[in-house]
């Protein structure tokens, strides 16, 4: 018998693009609150869906008998933010064995932190929303104790009349998630990655994270979870965490799920020093901001073994940029792709479609931009309004009966977007096929260039007849950079950290 049973919801085989990929991490986030509870003196296991069948766990469920089961989404896992529908069924079916053993459920996530009314129709009993790991910990104390329920933060509950009733603060925030152990390693069966892996890329990728949360306020980004808190780990504290995961799991890549890395240049050299200090010699992609990519933070990262830098480029148009409240100047994103470059650091551009305003000519600056700029790799999705973002609130009133994607590779537009989805996943299929003919796909360079003809021809057909003449228009640059002065936290504001 355990006290806490811990899962989550995402199961990589329900997503057919990340099927593709084959890159499964472990739940971080999940296993942070497994790390808070046993710090509070709980025993824990871990059902692990990434890979594992949720069929299975109903047996797994009768096996560790535990007090109360709680499905604590992994926050740092950017599927998961995405408030994905096939999620929701998985959610609900774990909790489904709960309850017929009257096991009482606890939920956390993006999705139950937006509708918590939906989960507390679907079997769970309580709803943690914010940074809950504290919460979690306080609420699983008053349940095994058996005292009354008090004001617990961003706890949501249903009382007996029916009506909802929240804690004394919405949001929960864990001020010392920075001081929390490292996700315990014993609770992973690395294996079954492992297996995965080796088998797709020939070598097992684990992931941790230097810092939670992110300052910048993009209007598209859903932040349901940390809002605009920073928090940053010790560098030597994930440097030792980075030599436990090669000694222990036997990593020999790392990906770090920061939302935002390298946002202190100090930091990142004093991680350089810690990570050279103990000679740990293993590759990391991470995901920054070209805006940070400065010199001196890219030798840092060259220096710690950084092979790989994920940007959020968004759009070649700096009127789309502008409108996104992105902060960023697309001669940032060029600077920063030649000097990651000249350091022998892949650069790859998570790219978006779709934003309101975005016509043919906005469109056709972003594929120049990939041209110019050559990434070594790019992720391309279409704009998806999530609650509680200034771009959701602009499309709201278009949304249908359909709000969230499916999967991953879903890839709807959900509002009145200025071309029809079909049109949008040609054009990700054919920036695909064009950037993999530069580095990746050269064993037949002949067939390769006819598909990137083929899929380009596709899009010039396909462009004037695709076209929607309800289109949302764009945002006014003057009152986007207005909006975007008032909504930059200042990093001081955030974090201290001492230079090096």
């Amino acid at each position: 018998m355990v006290d806490i049973l811990l899962s989550h919801a995402y199961h990589l085989p329900f997503d057919p693009k990340q099927m593709r990929k084959m890159q499964p991490y472990r739940p971080l986030g999940t296993l942070y609150a497994a790390a808070a509870l046993r710090e509070a003196g709980f025993s824990v296991a871990l059902f692990d869906t990434m890979l594992r069948d949720p069929q299975e766990f109903a047996k797994f469920f009768a096996e560790k008998s535990p007090r109360v089961l709680a499905l604590y989404e992994d926050d740092f896992n950017f599927l998961s933010k995405m408030c994905l529908t096939r999620m929701r069924d998985v959610a609900w079916q774990l909790a489904e064995v709960a309850k017929a053993k009257n096991v009482p459920v606890i939920v956390h996530g993006s999705d139950a932190s937006d509708h918590p009314e939906l989960f507390l129709e679907h079997g769970a009993d309580y709803v943690l929303r914010g940074e809950a790991e504290q919460s979690l910990v306080e609420l699983c104390q008053t349940l095994m104790s058996g005292a009354e329920l008090g004001q617990i933060d961003g706890l949501v509950q249903r009382e007996r009349s029916g009506a909802l009733r929240a804690g004394a603060r919405p949001l929960a925030a864990n001020a010392e998630w920075s001081s929390l152990p490292a996700p315990p390693r014993d609770l992973t069966d690395f294996e079954p990655y492992r297996e995965a892996w080796q088998k797709a890329h020939g070598q097992l990728s684990v992931n941790l994270v230097a810092s939670r949360g992110c300052p910048f306020r993009c209007n598209w980004c859903a932040k349901p979870i940390s809002g605009n808190k920073f928090h940053l780990r010790a560098a030597e504290d994930v440097a030792e965490e980075m030599l436990q995961l090669k000694l222990e799991a036997k990593a020999e890549h790392f990906w770090f799920s920061d939302d935002v890395f390298a946002l202190d240049r100090h930091w990142v050299k004093k991680f350089a020093i810690e990570v050279k200090r103990r000679d740990i010699s293993i590759p990391f992609k991470i995901q920054s901001r070209a805006d940070l990519l400065t010199d001196e933070t890219v030798e840092a990262l060259q220096s710690a073994g950084c092979a790989e830098v994920w940007m959020g480029v968004e759009s070649g148009s700096q009127k789309i940029l502008d409108a996104m409240d992105k902060g960023l100047r697309l001669s940032d994103v060029r600077e920063a792709s030649e000097r990651l470059h000249r350091a022998g650091i892949s650069a790859c551009f998570f790219l978006q479609l779709g934003y309101p305003g975005e016509a043919w000519e906005e469109l056709q600056e972003t594929i120049e931009l990939v041209r110019q700029a050559r990434p070594d790799d790019i992720g391309v999705s279409l704009s998806y309004p999530l609650p509680g973002t200034v771009f959701y609130d602009r499309v709201r009133a278009q949304l249908g009966t359909k709000h969230n994607w499916a999967h991953s590779d879903d890839l709807c537009i959900m509002f009145h977007g200025a071309y029809t989805s079909e049109f949008y996943r040609v054009v990700r299929d054919a920036l695909h096929a064009e950037v993999d003919f530069w580095g990746r796909d050269r064993a037949n360079p002949e067939e390769s260039a006819a598909r990137v003809k083929a899929l380009w021809q596709e899009v010039d057909v396909l462009e004037p007849v695709s076209r929607n003449p309800s289109a949302l228009p764009l945002v006014e640059a003057s009152a986007s950079e207005a909006i975007c002065q008032t909504r930059f936290v200042p990093v001081q504001q955030l974090t201290a950290v001492a230079e090096v």
